[in-house]
């Protein structure tokens, strides 16, 4: 039913299925993979209301698999490339999930997980996603730009009088910064109004 293709390498198919709504293949020597694309082969279709999410499991030899949402796959999104590269190892992102699939023993090699789910929960998450990256977008641009301001500070002792520049005291902009945080936090869309 499923199948993954890492460049420089051959379709592999060969999925173990774990449960009847999981399965999970192994790609070997994944140190130096970017991206994955996993697909329906056509074979069989998802039952009708379902999908797979997908999830990846980046090798660490000192601990059990660490299973991350990629996304997902359905009957009208037969297929999907997901950036691998910049997935944080286990030891980087803390216990999370570690006994998805039926696995708590040392992996060397990544895995891919696909779990067979209702597509409306599915929708669900990658709305709450979506919207999650968002609101982590703005805080990190509003971050970036705070720190920028804040490089550029001086004392009014060290100011040398510019007659063409124009001066916002930096209260101002913290104000501004502490205002827009606590909307956003609030209302994760209210920008686009």
């Amino acid at each position: 039913m499923f199948a993954i293709l890492v460049s420089g390498r051959l379709v592999q198919t060969e999925f173990q299925q774990i449960s009847e709504q999981q399965c999970v293949t192994t790609i070997a020597d994944a140190d130096n993979i970017n991206h994955i694309v996993v697909f329906l082969t056509g074979s069989v279709p998802f039952p009708e209301g379902t999908a797979g999410q997908v999830y990846f499991s980046w090798p660490d030899p000192h601990a059990p698999p660490n299973w991350q949402l990629l996304g997902y796959i359905s009957n009208n999104k037969p297929s999907a490339i997901f950036k691998v590269s910049n997935l944080k190892r286990l030891h980087e992102m803390g216990d999370y999930s570690n006994m998805m699939f039926g696995q708590s023993h040392i992996v060397h090699n990544a895995q891919i997980g696909i779990s067979i789910e209702p597509l409306a929960n599915i929708q669900e998450v990658q709305a709450v996603d979506g919207a999650d990256v968002q609101v982590n977008f703005a805080q990190k641009m509003l971050k970036s730009f705070m720190d920028f301001v804040l490089s550029y500070t001086i004392t009014q002792g060290h100011m040398v009088p510019d007659p063409t520049a124009t001066y916002v005291p930096l209260s101002t902009v913290q104000n501004w910064y502490t205002i827009f945080e606590r909307r956003l936090a609030q209302h994760p869309n209210f920008w686009k109004s």
